[in-house]
């Protein structure tokens, strides 16, 4: 059997033994000496730093740059140092913490489970971070933060040190923050119309109030849902295209009227607009998605329907109109033919036949059947200018405006002219404007201020002086023309039967006319869009005054 070669070698190691040991202890004098070099050195070195590579000094003026104060406590909790960085920034005397615990000090709204959930961990020496309120030399509430450790001397528990902060500024600024999002939550709660926000996939993430008013779905129910699909199947398809064009950044915003399904399956129109948001808050977090409101308007949209529906019963009340007028018209025409040839044949014979008898007895005619000729050919000729008047007026109603810029001046002084020379003898004194320039239809003017004229002519013939004047004056905007007489002039009592055909104010047999001039005069400046009055007293004349529209 062979040996192993380690125990084959032992008889080599036994004979080198002897020459070993001398080399071992010169080792041990070689480590000897480089441990004292060593100690040597460090000895010679300055004093070691603190932890972190600082001093005490610079360690101190750290902590004065991390905390508004230092304090400390007692095994009791009972504080008994505090620096006077409370009382520069804080306001607040150390003093008033010494000799005090913590729920001693607190003046805020801190509970008695609060406090005893607090001395539970203090008694387990956990580490501390306290928020006490108290009030400064001013009154104003101030928060103070503690945070600190347990201290040990010797193994055993001595309280507790730290250093302590004033977050009044934050504490405040985190309550008008939370106010801030109360009153704004409670104004969004507050209005009539939904407000809404979707995901990128057009899912609802938010709703207010408004939503369960006018839907009457549960916001619960409805979060997670896609908007579209609360709308009338009809508009879906539209609104989801708009919507991915807003999305797309294709459309800038999203704005439509559609049909909103109700809980009980009313339908209530919305007016919807809407903006693409890149983000929901200020670390971005929130997911992109839609923006908007969704206000109903179903009142006005029925309002608008119903319009819509009063304007075609409207306008086929004004076809069926129309048409009775046109037929109206069509009689009228028919009426005016047999005015202008079958009455006036019957009038002509009646005036020729009566002519022949006057020629033909000559002087032996007596004189009672002579004047009861002329009485018959007279009437003749009241009903044949009656007949011309009826025309007149039932023409005006198919005359067409053909408005022209001409001057009234100068067409009342043609008329005037015209009638000093059927009457060359009267003396009549007529002031006329100058220059009153219209925009009107020259034909019934002439025929309207015929007939005034022709009345301040007629019932001024009494005077042994007429005076007739044509005037006008801006009144509220718009020019009023006034024809003025000093004749005969009328009661007003009876002003309202000034302007019918057929209503005289006065005895044919003092005044000739047919009762038909001032009825035609009233159309003509009713169809210029203007308006016709009058003014007067038994024996001092009469004033019209008309306006032909702005």
């Amino acid at each position: 059997m062979t040996p192993h070669p380690l125990l084959a070698q032992s008889s080599l190691f036994a004979s080198a033994l002897p020459l070993l040991a001398p080399l071992a202890g010169l080792l041990l004098v070689l480590i000897a000496l480089c441990g004292w070099h060593v100690f040597r050195r460090r000895a010679a070195a300055p004093e070691a730093p603190g932890a972190a590579g600082f001093d005490s000094a610079e360690l101190a003026e750290l902590l004065d740059l991390s905390s508004d104060w230092q304090w400390k406590t007692d095994a009791q909790h009972c504080y008994v140092h505090i620096t006077a960085g409370l009382q520069e920034h804080s306001r607040i005397d150390p003093l008033e913490f010494l000799g005090h615990t913590p729920w001693e000090l607190d003046c805020g709204d801190a509970s008695a489970q609060s406090w005893d959930a607090c001395r539970a961990s203090l008694a387990q020496q956990a580490p501390l971070n306290l928020t006490l309120c108290r009030r400064d030399s001013t009154g104003r509430r101030r928060y103070l933060e503690l945070v600190g450790r347990p201290l040990y001397h010797d193994g055993s528990f001595a309280g507790y040190h730290g250093i302590g902060r004033d977050i009044t500024h934050r504490v405040e600024s985190d309550q008008s923050l939370r106010e801030n999002q109360v009153r704004y939550r409670e104004l969004i709660e507050s209005v009539n119309e939904i407000i809404f926000r979707t995901d990128e996939s057009g899912r609802l993430t938010f709703l207010n109030r408004g939503w369960e008013t006018i839907t009457g779905y549960m916001l619960k129910e409805s979060l997670d849902t896609a908007l579209v699909d609360h709308f009338h199947p009809d508009d879906r398809t539209a609104a989801w295209h708009q919507i991915s064009l807003v999305f797309r950044q294709e459309l800038p915003a999203w704005s439509a009227q559609l049909r909103l399904l109700t809980q009980n399956g009313e339908i209530r129109w919305v007016e919807a607009t809407a903006h693409r948001v890149d983000r929901g808050n200020e670390d971005g977090t929130a997911p992109r998605g839609l923006a908007g409101t969704l206000f109903d308007i179903s009142t006005r949209k029925i309002a608008e329907m119903t319009l819509r529906n009063l304007n075609r019963e409207l306008e086929a009340r004004v076809r069926a109109r129309t048409a009775e007028l046109e037929a109206s018209n069509r009689e009228l025409e028919a009426f005016s033919y047999s005015v202008s040839h079958d009455l006036r044949a019957p009038l002509r014979a009646i005036d020729g036949f009566a002519r022949i008898l006057e020629e033909e007895l000559g002087d032996g005619l007596e004189p009672d059947a002579r004047e009861h000729i002329g009485r018959i050919r007279k009437a003749g000729m009241r009903m044949s200018h009656l007949i011309d008047d009826l025309i007149k007026l039932a023409q005006l109603a198919r005359h067409s405006l053909q408005r022209e810029t001409f001057d009234l001046s100068e067409l009342a002084i043609q008329i005037i002219d015209e009638l000093r020379k059927n009457e060359p003898d009267r003396c009549v004194e007529v002031e006329i404007t100058r220059d009153l320039i219209v925009t009107a239809d020259r034909g019934l003017m002439q025929l309207a201020l015929q007939n005034l004229l022709g009345n301040a002519w007629k019932f001024s013939s009494r005077n042994a002086v007429a005076h007739i004047s044509l005037t006008a004056k801006r009144d509220l905007g718009q020019r009023v023309f006034c024809i003025t007489d000093d004749g005969a002039g009328f009661d007003m009592t009876f002003a309202s039967n000034l302007f019918r055909a057929f209503h005289r104010l006065h005895r044919s047999t003092d005044f000739p006319g047919s009762g038909i001039g001032l009825a035609t005069t009233y159309r003509i400046i009713e169809r210029h869009g203007g308006q016709i009055w009058a003014k007067s007293k038994p024996g001092e004349g009469a004033s019209f005054y008309f306006t032909l529209g702005r």
